[in-house]
């Protein structure tokens, strides 16, 4: 928690940032999530509990191309959240 004076403080500076660089403020302001990032987490979170029964039915080599399809998403998912 802030104290009174750094929430006074805190608030005084966003103010200030918005009302010169508008700009920064909407790439790293709250967003929220778009459709197609929702479907990304979706997926992978989907992906990630295929992992399990697809090491037990397909072998190690179906885990492996999920594994890649995962380290595919997450890279995706940093890019689209580096560019708020």
């Amino acid at each position: 928690m802030l104290s009174k004076e750094d929430q006074r403080r805190f608030e005084e500076i966003t103010r200030h940032l918005r009302a010169t660089d508008p700009d920064f403020v909407a790439r790293v302001g709250d967003r929220p999530w778009t459709r197609r990032t929702r479907l990304l987490v979706l997926v992978t979170l989907l992906l990630w509990a295929a992992v399990p029964p697809l090491a037990v039915v397909g072998g190690w080599f179906s885990v492996v191309v999920i594994v890649a399809a995962l380290v595919a998403g997450g890279t995706v998912l940093r890019t689209v959240h580096r560019r708020w």
